[in-house]
């Protein structure tokens, strides 16, 4: 079937659902885009309806077991891309008096859910985030001394869909123990067996964990889900040479898919009434403000806190451009109705 063919006939079968076309009985590609994203049953039954739309629009993956079916997998991407490439909602003068940015065939004005996409976003990354954890090791054999020698190779980052790879992502998540553990008191370092606790139970100890964060996180969820009052982050600001120890070579879509599933474990770690402050440089701050608007909701977003870090005068050499001396701290809150700021006075120093 041809692609005007197969466009004719996937027009058809959308229009069987009326929240799919518009006053004009054409059809709305923003409601077919947000159904899509919300992988809308009856959308999918429709799709699935089709031969030739079940071929080119979803994945036939084996299924884990002996019974020989295949399991389907919607490609939402494949099936935005045929969407948007072949102007199936007919919408070439849809704007004709209206100028603006637009987000899923909407004018962003119009558009109640603006969201951050990007690849891999359907992923876990687990992430190395230290000097070793950010390299791997292989043997290459060298001919003139005709022996095997260790190479280090930068990491290549593993990317686990959170469909396809749901056993390894549980695993990832599963809560790990943890070892070495040790208590730092007035006379010196003792090991233990066990944290203290009060009366509810709650773990009163103040703790130091090393380790891969994401791990970390995932291990603190049976403890302290919806326990934590504050969090801050100053996480790798993804500018290739950071002076910390740091993965520091994303690029920006691995470094959102990184930051992102963070910020979700440490949004169910929150109290209601608590708040997150993340310190970030111009390199990721616009990336990283959308991404939290999307995850903690822009009706919870506080401010941006600028933090001066560096002074002019200090530099010596000539700089290309401006200098960098500013910093930022995105302020959100779980919930800002019930997030209580303490207020407090500073003496000024003269009359108003």
């Amino acid at each position: 079937m041809t692609n005007k063919k197969f466009k004719d006939t996937l027009e058809a079968l959308l229009k069987k659902d009326s929240r799919l076309v518009d006053e004009n009985k054409e059809l709305n590609l923003a409601a077919i885009r947000d159904l899509a994203d919300k992988t809308d049953s009856k959308l999918i039954e429709i799709l699935l309806s089709n031969d030739e739309a079940t071929n080119k629009f979803f994945l036939k993956v084996p299924a884990p077991n002996s019974s020989g079916k295949n399991v389907l997998v919607f490609k939402q991407n494949d099936f935005k891309f045929f969407l948007d490439s072949n102007q199936i909602d007919n919408s070439y003068t849809a704007y004709e008096n209206r100028i603006g940015l637009s987000s899923g065939g909407k004018l962003l004005k119009d558009n109640s859910d603006v969201v951050l996409n990007f690849p891999f976003k359907d992923c876990v990354l687990e992430g190395g985030q230290s000097t070793e954890e950010g390299t791997d090791e292989y043997f290459e054999y060298n001919d003139d001394k005709e022996k095997y020698e260790v190479k280090v190779t930068k990491r290549k980052e593993i990317f686990f869909n959170e469909v396809l790879a749901q056993d390894e992502i549980d695993r990832l998540y599963e809560p790990k123990a943890f070892t070495n553990i040790k208590k730092y008191t007035a006379k010196g370092e003792e090991k233990i067996n066990s944290f203290s606790r009060d009366e509810n139970g709650t773990i009163t100890d103040n703790l130091i964990i090393k380790g891969n964060n994401l791990l970390a996180l995932h291990s603190l969820k049976e403890e302290f889900t919806g326990q934590i009052k504050l969090i801050y982050i100053d996480p790798p600001y993804n500018t290739g040479n950071d002076s910390f120890k740091y993965n520091d070579n994303f690029n920006h879509s691995s470094w959102l898919t990184f930051m992102r599933n963070r910020l979700e474990v440490a949004y169910e770690l929150l109290k209601d009434d608590s708040a997150i402050f993340i310190q970030i440089d111009h390199h990721q701050l616009g990336y990283l403000n959308v991404l939290m608007d999307e995850i903690f909701g822009i009706e919870n977003k506080v401010q941006l806190i600028s933090v001066k870090t560096a002074s002019p005068a200090g530099f010596k050499t000539v700089n290309p451009g401006p200098i960098d001396v500013t910093e930022y701290i995105l302020f959100y809150t779980k919930r800002k109705a019930r997030f209580n700021f303490k207020k407090s006075y500073v003496p000024v120093g003269y009359n108003v």
